[in-house]
């Protein structure tokens, strides 16, 4: 079997559907899981979908992910503003990673307009709703067949 992408979700996504719903929205992170399955299967793939409050457990799937994943999908939540120790940790990943923000970071505070994963993403996926989550899919499908 394939080696999975794993999807990786930061601080307080864990509140989706709960967290200012008129930024992220209703739907919950479990429907996202749902329908990152659902499309998964759909194109072949499998997934490890996960999300931790804190930045070292986040660490330990990227690292997690150097033998076993075949690509990332990771919303950092705020740890995209402030974490130069996940970007190091994906610059030790030698498979795709694309960045998702359910918001349009760019219309948001300026402190939200510089990414350190960005950094290492092969694209930045801002602004669809959970739906940036399904066009990724769709995206790493594509990288991670050629």
């Amino acid at each position: 079997m394939a080696k999975p992408i794993y999807i990786l979700n930061g601080p307080n996504l864990n509140l989706l559907g709960l967290r200012q719903p008129e930024i992220y929205g209703r739907e919950t992170l479990e429907d996202v899981a749902n329908a990152c399955g659902a499309l998964a299967e759909d194109l072949g793939l499998g997934i490890r979908f996960h999300q931790s409050n804190h930045e070292g457990v986040l660490i330990d799937w990227i690292h997690e992910a150097r033998g076993q994943g075949a690509g990332i999908i990771i919303n950092p939540g705020a740890f995209t503003h402030t974490s130069v120790a996940i970007l190091d940790a994906m610059n030790a990943f030698e498979g795709p990673v694309l960045e998702v923000h359910i918001s349009n970071v760019h219309k948001r505070e300026s402190f939200r307009h510089h990414s350190y994963v960005s950094l290492r993403a092969e694209g930045v996926i801002a602004g669809f709703g959970t739906e940036g989550y399904l066009l990724a899919l769709r995206r790493m499908r594509s990288l991670v067949s050629s």
